[in-house]
């Protein structure tokens, strides 16, 4: 396997932001393209660039650009990744929230990865992939209009996992990789994430012999990036303390978490297929998230 890249060496810069925990009451594929080249104009469906070769296939990133006259320059990014217990899924599963953030200005990506269904890999893998893709974006920065400083990644679910490890992790990266271009992500924006794979985690019996340095809440440090993670009260995978642990570590290491809370909500509760109410309320709070670090606009509509 090999990652498409070029020389460089881009580091991220780190913003604090702090929060409390809140609660919330109840209430087609694009052309396939074979170099970054930028889109114009907001893009409903997606320009799709291959990132990496592997033996079982190319891997895409699924890219929405925002419209170039609107938001002239380098903006910055965001990377999502799916859920689907690193087995099964695909990158379509975020597109919603990839197009809503292209909307407001950002180059939202969904990424595909190596699953465990369609391709016979462990997690190890997909978080591979994970470092492949945002070493891919920072490398192809300047093609894609991209601010290098300000490349946030996101998820679902085991996308969320992904995501988290970005920021944490060490070891699992492919040996053949320009280990110069750093894999961090600036923020982090996290949907019920799985983000505790210890004993008493999530996935621990799939991953037991190397859960100390693949588990996020294992591995937080200082320069964490600024963290949202939204989370519903009645989700059977991912309990409530879990996201109240993280957060604590985060703000103990010196960085900013947020924890929302959705009441009665279950796991996977933020997709638009689930419920509009809850899609909306989860974009709203990403939204706010993302303006504070002056990532978009902030709307007070």
């Amino acid at each position: 396997m090999s990652l498409k890249r070029s020389a460089g060496m881009l580091v991220i810069a780190s913003v604090l932001l702090g929060c409390a925990a809140t609660r919330a009451e109840p209430g087609g594929e694009g052309d396939v393209v074979s170099a970054p080249t930028p889109i114009e104009a907001a893009t409903v469906e997606p320009q799709l660039i291959g990132y990496k070769s592997t033996a079982s296939r190319e891997l895409f990133l699924h890219v929405f650009n925002p419209d170039a006259a609107a938001f002239p320059g380098t903006r910055p990014a965001i990377i999502f990744f799916h859920g689907g217990g690193w087995v099964e899924g695909n990158a379509q599963i975020m597109y919603d929230q990839a197009r809503h953030l292209a909307e407001q200005g950002m180059v939202a990506i969904s990424a595909d990865y190596r699953l465990e269904q369609t391709d016979g890999t462990d997690p190890r893998t997909a978080l591979a992939d994970a470092i492949s893709a945002m070493r891919y974006v920072r490398t192809h920065a300047r093609a894609l209009k991209i601010d290098p400083e300000r490349i946030a990644a996101g998820g679902g679910s085991a996308g969320g996992h992904l995501a988290a490890a970005l920021a944490t992790s060490h070891g699992f990266e492919d040996p053949d990789e320009a280990s110069e271009v750093t894999y961090r992500p600036s923020a982090l924006v996290l949907f019920n994430p799985v983000i505790d794979n210890g004993p008493n985690g999530y996935g621990f019996e799939r991953v037991s012999a190397y859960w100390r340095q693949f588990s996020p809440a294992h591995n937080i440090t200082r320069g964490h990036p600024p963290t949202i993670i939204m989370l519903g009260t009645n989700d059977q995978l991912i309990p409530v303390a879990t996201g109240e642990a993280y957060c604590d570590k985060v703000r103990a290491a010196g960085s900013g978490c947020q924890l929302h809370l959705y009441e009665g909500q279950p796991h996977g509760f933020f997709r638009q297929s689930r419920s509009k109410l809850y899609y909306r309320k989860t974009l709203d709070a990403m939204d706010a998230f993302l303006a504070a670090l002056g990532y978009i606009a902030r709307n007070d509509g």
